[in-house]
């Protein structure tokens, strides 16, 4: 990954789904995107899988490509693999950012966002940064996680390093 996904960005959803993907943000899918040829457009990979999920969590070429490897990594025929792969891989669609950056959301995108049927006047999304991925939130849903979540009196510092990845 040439630089990660940080920050938050709200951004506005018009009456037909479109979205601007944020700057930095776009700089990032279209550096771990190689293309074939200049005409090409940058791709960004959607995942809407998973029951609990209130949020879309969105890949670069790149980081969707290592999800896909990371899968293929399990044991083959595991409920663990097939809940991946369902979950993961099933459940998520690819859309192309046009060149003035925007997207239009997906049906099924927008049902997981909670943006079904016509879109209020001044809906809005919530870009959420981590690192390899960034979480597609209605704006709302976003805030109300975030104050739950912000409740905890845990210094986030305290955190880091507690889990060492294995592998």
């Amino acid at each position: 990954m040439a630089e990660a996904f940080r920050g938050e960005f709200y951004q506005k959803v018009d009456g037909k789904a479109r979205i601007s993907i944020p700057a930095a943000f776009r700089r990032i899918l279209e550096a771990d995107d190689p293309q074939p040829s200049e005409n090409a457009r940058p791709r960004l990979y959607m995942v809407y899988g998973g029951k609990g999920r209130t949020f879309v969590e969105c890949y670069s070429k790149r980081g969707a490509d290592q999800l896909a490897s990371d899968i293929e990594a399990m044991d083959m025929g595991s409920p663990e693999r097939t809940r991946a792969e369902r979950d993961l891989i099933s459940r998520s669609v690819m859309v192309e950012i046009e060149p003035d950056g925007r997207i239009v959301l997906p049906q099924k995108v927008r049902e997981k966002m909670g943006f079904i049927g016509d879109l209020p006047a001044g809906a809005e999304a919530a870009f959420a940064g981590f690192t390899n991925r960034f979480r597609l939130y209605r704006r709302e849903v976003y805030e109300a996680e975030l104050a739950e979540d912000d409740d905890d009196d845990i210094d986030p510092l305290t955190l880091v390093g507690r889990h060492k990845r294995t592998g």
